[in-house]
C-alpha cells in the first residue's frame, strides 16, 4: 500500500473535508430551493448568484495572494471559524422562534459561497505543500472520491429533509460539522515552509500568477479551456433547479436525487481517472473527460426527462470530476507550490468573471425566454472549449514528435 495511506494527515484532512462538506452541502441544496419556491424566487436567486459571484470576483486575487503568504492551516481554521459564527447566528435566530425570510436565505447563500471561495484553493495548495509529488495522482483521486461521497450523503439527506425538517435544525447540523472540521484541521501537524524573504511589492505579488502564466501561453489556454466544465457546473447550479421546476414539472426530491446521482458519478471518476492516467498522458485524460461532460449536457437539452436527468447526472459528474482530478494533477506537476495560490486564483478570477457575465445573461434569459436557451449557450461554450483542449493536445504531440525526430537524427 502506498505510504500516502499510512499518513495520518490524510485522514485528518479527509475527515475535516467530509464533515464540512456534508453540512454545507445540505444547506447549499436547501437554500436555493427555498428561494426559488418563493414568489419571484427564480429571478431573485439569479440576482443573488450574481451578487455572490461578484463578491468572489473581487476577493479572488487577495485570496490567492493570502494563500501563498500566510499559513494555509491558519486560513483553513479561520474559514471554519467564520462558518461556525455565521451559521451559529442563524441557528440562534431560528431557535429564538423567529421565522426565516428571503434575506436570511440570501445571507446564508453568500456566506456559503465565501466559504467555498476560500476553502477549495487553500486545501488544494495545502495538499500540494504537505504531500510528496509521487502521491499527487492518488491524492487527487482520493480527495475527489471523498468529496463526492459526501455529496451523495448530502443529496440523500437533503432529499429527505428539504421539505419536512425545519431549517433551524438543518443549520444546527451545519454548524456542528464546521466545529468538527475545525477540530480535525487543528490536529494536523504542520509548519509553514520557510521561504527566502524577497522585497517584492504587494502589487507585484498580487500579479505573480499572471507573470508566471504569461511565459507559458499554450498551457494557460489549455488550463483555462479545461476550467470550463467547472463553470458549466456552477451555471447548472442555477439552471438545473429551474429546469426541474419549469421543464420537468418535478418537486424538490428530484433536485436532491440528481445531486446524489452526480455524486455517484464523481466517485466513479475519482476511482477511475488516476488509473487511466497510468496508461495515458494527463492531458489526454482531461480531453476524454471533457468530451463526456459536453455530450451529457447536450443530450440533457435535447431530451428533457427525469429518468434521463438521473442517468446523465452520472455522466456530468464523470466528465466534470474526471477533468478536475486530472487537471489538478497537471497543475501540481507544472506549477511551483510557492505561486500555486496565485496561479490557481488567476483561473478562478477569470472563471468568476465569465460566470458573472453568464449569470447576468442567463438570469435575464430565464425570466424572458425560459431556461432552455441558456442551456444551448452553455453547450456551445463547452464545445468551443473542448476544441481548444483538443488543439493543445495535438500540438503537444507534434512538438514531441519533432523532438523525437531530432534526437534520432
Amino acid at each position: 500500500m502506498s505510504s500516502l495511506y499510512h499518513d495520518s494527515r490524510l485522514y485528518y484532512i479527509l475527515g475535516a473535508n467530509s464533515l464540512s462538506a456534508i453540512g454545507s452541502g445540505i444547506v447549499m441544496i436547501t437554500i436555493p430551493w427555498l428561494l426559488i419556491k418563493e414568489s419571484g424566487g427564480e429571478t431573485t436567486f439569479g440576482y443573488v448568484s450574481i451578487i455572490a459571484t461578484l463578491i468572489m470576483f473581487l476577493l479572488t486575487p487577495f485570496i490567492g495572494q493570502s494563500i501563498d503568504r500566510f499559513s494555509r492551516k491558519s486560513l483553513l481554521l479561520c474559514n471554519e471559524g467564520i462558518g461556525i459564527a455565521v451559521i451559529g447566528i442563524m441557528v440562534i435566530w431560528g431557535f429564538a422562534g423567529q421565522p426565516y425570510h428571503s434575506i436570511h436565505y440570501i445571507l446564508i447563500y453568500i456566506a456559503g459561497s465565501f466559504y467555498y471561495l476560500l476553502f477549495y484553493p487553500t486545501i488544494f495548495a495545502f495538499n500540494q505543500e504537505i504531500f510528496q509529488a509521487e502521491h499527487y495522482k492518488s491524492l487527487s483521486g482520493t480527495m475527489e472520491i471523498q468529496g463526492q461521497l459526501t455529496q451523495v450523503i448530502s443529496g440523500a439527506a437533503a432529499s429527505f429533509s428539504i421539505e419536512i425538517v425545519s431549517l433551524k435544525w438543518i443549520l444546527l447540523v451545519d454548524m456542528l460539522t464546521f466545529a468538527g472540521a475545525f477540530f480535525l484541521f487543528l490536529c494536523i501537524p504542520y509548519v509553514k515552509k520557510k521561504e527566502v524573504k524577497r522585497k517584492i511589492t504587494f502589487k507585484k505579488q498580487l500579479f505573480e500568477g499572471i507573470h508566471f502564466m504569461k511565459k507559458r501561453p499554450k498551457l494557460f489556454w489549455f488550463l483555462l479551456a479545461t476550467y470550463m466544465p467547472f463553470i458549466g457546473v456552477m451555471m447548472a447550479n442555477y439552471l438545473i433547479p429551474v429546469y426541474i421546476s419549469d421543464i420537468l414539472k418535478a418537486n424538490a426530491s428530484v433536485y436532491a436525487i440528481e445531486g446524489m446521482m452526480y455524486g455517484v458519478g464523481a466517485v466513479v471518476a475519482g476511482i477511475c481517472i488516476p488509473l487511466i492516467m497510468k496508461y495515458v498522458k494527463t492531458e489526454v485524460s482531461i480531453v476524454m473527460t471533457m468530451f463526456i461532460y459536453v455530450i451529457s449536457i447536450t443530450v440533457m437539452i435535447i431530451e428533457p426527462s427525469v429518468i434521463f436527468l438521473y442517468g446523465l447526472a452520472i455522466f456530468h459528474a464523470v466528465g466534470n470530476a474526471g477533468t478536475r482530478v486530472a487537471r489538478n494533477v497537471l497543475m501540481m506537476e507544472e506549477i511551483p507550490n510557492e505561486v500555486m495560490g496565485r496561479v490557481d486564483s488567476l483561473f478562478r478570477l477569470i472563471g468568476t468573471g465569465i460566470r458573472i457575465l453568464l449569470l447576468m445573461l442567463f438570469t435575464a434569459g430565464v425570466s424572458k425566454v425560459g431556461v432552455m436557451l441558456p442551456f444551448y449557450v452553455l453547450s456551445c461554450i463547452l464545445i468551443f472549449s473542448l476544441g481548444i483542449a483538443i488543439y493543445y493536445v495535438l500540438s503537444q504531440r507534434k512538438v514531441a514528435a519533432h523532438v523525437s525526430n531530432k534526437s534520432i537524427v
